[in-house]
């Protein structure tokens, strides 16, 4: 992409958020009492990704989007990406080749062009390698305090986090694809890890968590015969980060969990 197709693409992708935008703001006004597009990048990023899918298999294609077409050749393929920007936010983009693209550039400050297009290695992107980086961008990001998942100690190999916000809304941490995966991939090693770095969840918050969600019967919310990190080990001990059937029980348990609670 020389830098004349790379302008072009930012202008044509700026005016392609024109129609995300008015479709989004409708549905998603506002986000933490923060009006549209504050902190709505992952809905905007998808938005836009599923309307160049759409607009790459058209004939014809539009001049801006040629530099896009899928080249098998040197696998160059649009994809969705999750991770740190300069481990200052959580950033959903997208990654053609060595290009990245922020389909929605102004999802923090909204006086910032609404998209930007950089060569991968200047943007400051990168994967989250970690829990504890998790934590470090979270902290300041989101402005929480995070605790160690010992409320419901048989997911936390998976869903090793626990946050909570200043206005004391409660939540498990780290819940989506990549971070499951990272705790996957270490065989709950990083899980491990940071569980022996946090401070366990108050008492008083664990006992809203069972109040709560009282009323669900499900096994996984139910065992408490060991502590978070002797989970980490037995999981390991039984290969359960190889096991996607079991990934996908504790994720259907997480979701009836996911609204969280409030810690006031």
């Amino acid at each position: 992409m020389n830098e004349r197709q790379r302008q072009q693409l930012e202008m044509y992708l700026a005016e392609l958020r024109l129609y995300v935008d008015a479709k989004l703001a409708v549905e998603y006004p506002y986000f933490a009492d923060k009006p549209y597009p504050l902190g709505r990048c992952k809905e905007i990023r998808n938005a836009m990704h599923q309307m160049l899918q759409q607009q790459l298999n058209a004939s014809p294609l539009p001049e801006p989007l040629k530099v896009l077409r899928p080249n098998e050749a040197i696998n160059c393929e649009l994809k969705p990406v999750w991770g740190s920007l300069r481990d200052e936010y959580f950033q959903n983009a997208l990654i053609w080749s060595d290009w990245y693209i922020d389909a929605a550039n102004d999802t923090v400050n909204p006086n910032k062009p609404r998209v930007e297009i950089l060569k991968l290695q200047q943007s400051g992107f990168s994967a989250i390698t970690s829990f504890e980086q998790f934590c470090l961008i979270a902290r300041k990001y989101w402005q929480v305090s995070i605790y160690k998942n010992d409320v419901y100690p048989a997911l936390a190999p998976f869903l090793p986090l626990l946050c909570v916000n200043e206005k004391g809304a409660c939540w498990l941490g780290a819940a989506n694809d990549d971070m499951i995966a990272l705790a996957r991939c270490s065989q709950f090693t990083l899980s491990e890890r940071i569980l022996t770095k946090l401070s366990s969840t108050p008492s008083a918050i664990k006992q809203q968590w069972y109040a709560h969600y009282a009323n669900l019967n499900n096994p996984l919310l139910e065992q408490h015969s060991l502590d978070p990190v002797e989970f980490c080990q037995r999981y390991r001990n039984e290969q359960k980060d190889q096991d996607l059937s079991f990934r996908d029980d504790v994720v259907k348990s997480y979701l009836r969990l996911a609204q969280g609670v409030s810690s006031f």
